[in-house]
């Protein structure tokens, strides 16, 4: 009687899975019925920030359903994200001939063309979303920022008059027309624009920055460096900001301020050239010659031939008995600047220094011959008193004098939904993701936990081939690694096709579930867990990794405007069913826990974490799961002290977060 319950039971499950697959679940059959499914995993999977992957989902749908135009415009928005600007566009150009009535596209196509520096054909593309969107509000702002790069000031200003008849309270219009007054010369004007922005919107970092540089511009270093303070204080990591603000410092004699500003500057952006330079020129001010020269190393590394430069590590090496390498550098220079007198004394007495009495000679004769004929027709020029230099400006007798730019330039913020994760909009802080089966996790040099499970390593011993893991952090698949992914699946599916064994047949099924998961097809790993489940209502395993790709799905689906309370619900059934059955799993706590979080249930979830934390005090993804829900509660000093323990076992972003949130 069991033998025959057995057979029955193995005779629906081929039959099921030979539905399945009609309906795509083998990749070669997915391409061919199933666009429209190809289509909603490759925005899951633009969602997660796996460009990649998406663009070889989008590919598929292309090949199957080439006249849709959803597929061509989210295989632009992967590309766009993954700088592939040029392919942005095409990708847009081919959307718009299927459909050129969607804004978005014109959106998306306008900042690739911006990224390419077309600026005339973006604004060709914004007017036309505007035909279509007149109140889009983004479209506007994009459109000017081009008007600008165009020099084309007069129809920005008229445009932004528009804009803020519009929108009265839009403090980065008034921004942006402070900016088309700067390139006017009218700082005057520029200013009330920016006090304007300011009074709506004090909490924009890019308005005082801009506001600093007026101030510098006009040499009120005091005033500057508060505008400074302020757009630091809201943007913590330009790299500009500080080197303007050491600028500001050091014309107040703040030596100590300034060399801590570019200390920062440098930390944030190791390559930035006047953070390097000007540091060199503080350090050899204040004596700390061998930290100048390694400064000036790494500027003449940036650019070799930088005179300025190369004449500063000289009399650094000077100092600091280096004669050779100093005579190596004072050279080069006057090669290029035969009469300049500085460097030929300088070079004179490291001759002497070194014995070499008739170079020294011939040098000092040098220097003597132009001054005597400049005392004879004219004046011998001297050392310039002002403290700062255009970096343009190659005037060696400013070799000492702290650089700046030609031109302080305003980064220009164009309105953009396209680039970066999307969830990012949509919540102020983000929750630690569930633990789920995988073959392999994304590597970290700082948290090295290894996740262990009972029921998982039981699996491992009796699969032995292909190990799998516990981890809540997927890498990003390389195209190489999605396609072995995909071959994977095609073998587990001939291998589920030709089985004559339940065991066998749902092995393979588990395996293929864990592979869709990883490629971020839930759908169909879902479709092969509740295949799984009909079989063996009992799986731990099943119902664990069940939940974990429905939770997936449902996150994407809210970041829509879906209502995903009845597939939580799921969710949450799937986890309590599998508690029931292993009490003791803290990932499966966890997951709860962390599923209580996004639905704001946070004594529920604050409760699981501090469960999961009991059986397994290293869990640094509870700590920091639960510090986010305490600190959400108002219980900021738990909270901090959960975010610590999290950073501590190895999740370094809790540090910014307790950064944040510290009093």
């Amino acid at each position: 009687m069991g033998r025959i319950v057995r057979q029955r039971r193995l005779w629906l499950l081929l039959i099921a899975l030979q539905w399945s697959m009609f309906n795509g679940q083998c990749s070669m059959c997915f391409a061919q019925f199933n666009a429209d499914r190809l289509i909603r995993v490759g925005r899951s999977a633009l969602y997660y920030e796996d460009y990649v992957l998406s663009i070889q989902y989008f590919n598929q749908a292309i090949n199957a359903k080439p006249y849709l135009y959803e597929p061509w415009f989210f295989r632009g928005v992967a590309k766009y994200n993954l700088d592939d600007f040029a392919g942005a566009e095409a990708d847009c150009t081919e959307a718009m001939q299927r459909n050129p009535y969607v804004v978005s596209i014109y959106e998306l196509r306008g900042l690739a063309r911006i990224q390419q520096k077309k600026y005339a054909e973006a604004i060709s593309d914004y007017t036309k979303a505007l035909r279509y969107d007149p109140e889009n509000q983004n479209v506007w702002h994009n459109r000017v920022l081009c008007h600008i790069q165009n020099e084309e000031y007069e129809q920005a200003h008229a445009e932004l008059d528009t804009m803020l008849t519009r929108w009265s309270r839009y403090a980065r219009g008034y921004a942006m027309q402070a900016e088309v007054f700067l390139h006017q010369k009218d700082t005057t004007s520029a200013v009330g624009s920016l006090e304007k922005s300011i009074e709506i919107d004090p909490y924009d970092g890019h308005t005082w920055q801009m506001r600093s540089l007026i101030s510098l511009s006009r040499s009120e270093w005091k005033a500057a460096e508060g505008f400074l303070d302020e757009a630091i204080h809201l943007l913590p990591k330009h790299g500009g900001n500080y080197i303007n603000r050491a600028m500001a410092r050091y014309n107040q004699n703040n030596l100590r301020g300034a060399m801590a500003d570019y200390d920062t500057a440098l930390d944030l952006e190791p390559n930035n050239f006047l953070g390097h330079y000007n540091r060199g020129l503080l350090r050899a001010q204040v004596g700390d010659d061998n930290r100048a020269i390694t400064d000036f190393d790494f500027v003449l590394r940036l650019e070799p031939n930088n005179l300025m430069a190369l004449f500063n590590r000289a009399v650094l090496l000077d100092k600091t008995g280096d004669l050779r390498g100093a005579i190596r550098d004072y050279t080069k220079v006057i090669d290029q600047y035969p009469n300049f007198w500085t460097g030929l004394e300088y070079r004179a007495r490291c001759y002497r220094l070194l014995g070499m009495t008739k170079q020294a000679d011939a040098d000092e004769f040098t220097v003597y011959k132009a001054r005597l004929y400049k005392h004879l027709y004219g004046t011998q020029p001297r050392m310039s008193k002002k403290q700062m230099r255009k970096r343009s400006d190659e005037d060696l007798e400013k070799y000492n004098q702290l650089v700046m730019e030609d031109e302080q330039e305003v980064e220009h913020e164009y309105q953009n939904d396209y680039r970066g994760r999307v969830q990012n909009h949509k919540v102020q802080m983000a929750y630690q993701p569930m633990f789920a089966l995988a073959f392999e996790k994304a590597q970290s040099e700082v948290h090295r936990y290894i996740a262990f499970d009972r029921q998982v390593d039981a699996l491992n011993q009796r699969l032995k081939a292909r190990q799998l893991l516990i981890a809540s952090e997927q890498p990003t698949l390389s195209d190489q690694r999605s396609q072995q992914y995909f071959s994977y699946i095609d073998s587990l599916s001939a291998v589920i096709d030709r089985s004559r064994s339940t065991a066998t047949a749902l092995d393979a099924i588990l395996l293929r579930s864990v592979a869709y998961s990883a490629i971020q097809n839930y759908e169909s790993a879902i479709d092969d867990l509740s295949l799984y489940l009909q079989v063996d209502t009992a799986s731990v395993l099943a119902l664990w990794q069940r939940a974990v790709c429905q939770s997936r799905i449902n996150v994407f689906q809210a970041s829509e405007g879906t209502n995903i309370d009845l597939k939580n619900a799921n969710v949450l059934g799937d986890l309590n069913h599998a508690l029931v059955l292993a009490p003791q799993n803290p990932y499966l706590l966890y997951n709860r826990g962390t599923l209580y979080a996004q639905k704001g249930d946070y004594a529920r979830a604050v409760d699981d974490f501090t469960a999961a934390i009991a059986i397994d005090g290293n869990l640094a993804e509870a700590y920091f799961n639960r510090g986010l829900c305490r600190i959400s509660m108002n219980q900021q000093e738990q909270g901090i002290r959960d975010l610590s323990k999290a950073g501590e076992l190895g999740l370094y972003a809790a540090y910014s977060i307790i950064k944040r949130h510290r009093k």
